[in-house]
């Protein structure tokens, strides 16, 4: 009796210990699932298709590039593209919200809370197997951050998604070639570890310290119902992110005949545009690719087609809308500048290499 109780005794966390490993393993689970049924086992016959056929669809802006803006190509584009997405979006939401109530705070701040390249690299790795769009990995970026994970972390984990997707990546080989890939994997890397790590610089607050004690309010929210944190935890994410999504996804859908000028052809000037209008653009994961290949065929150059493989998929305007709150403004500007100036020089690059 008496070894019983000293054995409990020095072991007093042990029940929460044990409630941590199995949130963990929980949060583990719910993402393998959600991501074998809407990204991982989807590419993987799609896979066969690109190689077998060359393509893999058709692009998601339809074939007149001279129509006028409206509220119909508002309605057609957002239709199209959630459609496409929305399996991933919810997955995203889903994940966004629980990895603020599943995943120990101290343990993430311990790996991913520091603004150096060790976690700005964790990030960027952590994101290889979501293969999600800037949008759908959005809600889980701004979920890290409510976890007080780095600028940079989060920023690697978010831009790591849609730029260093692999299932992308090979589609990308069989249906454009392995020049484009190349291309987009070297840029890619740039984009998830190097802009998220200077981005760190722009963090409002010392991400370098030592790992704090948890504050007392954070304390008091544990104690609560997994339950009503989690539809907390949803319900804010929801709000947050949401409303701004739809809208921007309808108002880039309204222009989205007018955006992107074929006509240009080839060029600095063209390539200029086309990483512009790449970065603000909204697409579904892995969409660049048929969206290129159509407009090569129409006489798009190899320098703009380029930088649109490197700024269509990385961020848009809807995704920076819904971390908007999570991230400090300078750094979202330096990210988007950024993206911008890396699809400029992509774009002269895949002039010559491409």
């Amino acid at each position: 009796m008496a070894t019983s109780t000293k054995t409990h005794s020095l072991n007093p966390r042990t029940p929460r210990t044990l409630k941590t490993i199995f949130f963990v393993v929980l949060f583990v689970i719910i993402a393998i699932a959600g991501l074998s049924y809407v990204k991982w086992w989807p590419y993987y016959e799609k896979a066969f298709k690109a190689a077998a056929n060359h393509s893999i669809g058709s692009s998601i802006l339809g074939s007149d590039v001279s129509a006028a803006p409206s509220w119909s190509s508002a309605i057609e584009y957002a239709a199209a593209y959630f459609k496409s997405v929305w399996k991933a979006a919810v997955l995203g939401i889903l994940l966004g919200s629980l990895v603020q109530v599943l995943l120990p705070s101290k343990w993430l701040y311990k790996v991913l809370g520091k603004a150096n390249f060790k976690s700005t690299l964790l990030g960027g790795v952590a994101s290889l197997p979501g293969m999600m769009c800037s949008c759908c990995a959005a809600p889980v970026a701004c979920g890290l951050r409510r976890k007080n994970v780095s600028v940079g972390a989060s920023l690697a984990f978010w831009i790591g998604n849609p730029v260093l997707n692999p299932a992308t990546l090979i589609f990308m080989a069989f249906v454009l070639s392995w020049k484009f890939t190349l291309l987009r994997l070297a840029f890619g890397l740039i984009l998830t570890f190097g802009v998220s790590y200077f981005a760190n610089r722009f963090a409002n607050t010392n991400e370098t310290a030592a790992i704090p004690e948890p504050p007392v309010q954070e304390m008091e929210e544990e104690q609560r119902s997994f339950w009503v944190r989690w539809l907390k935890s949803l319900g804010l994410m929801i709000l947050n992110v949401v409303p701004a999504y739809a809208i921007s996804v309808l108002l880039l859908g309204a222009f989205q005949h007018t955006m992107f000028p074929v006509a240009l052809g080839t060029g600095i000037a063209a390539i200029i545009v086309f990483a512009i209008v790449g970065t603000l653009f909204v697409i579904p994961t892995a969409a660049e690719i048929p969206i290129i290949q159509s407009f090569v065929a129409l006489g798009l150059g190899t320098g703009p087609a380029a930088a649109l493989l490197l700024t269509l998929p990385t961020v848009s305007l809807p995704s920076m809308l819904m971390v908007a709150r999570s991230f400090p403004r300078k750094a979202l500007i330096f990210v988007f500048v950024s993206v911008v100036a890396i699809g400029i020089v992509g774009g002269i690059a895949g002039s010559f290499f491409l």
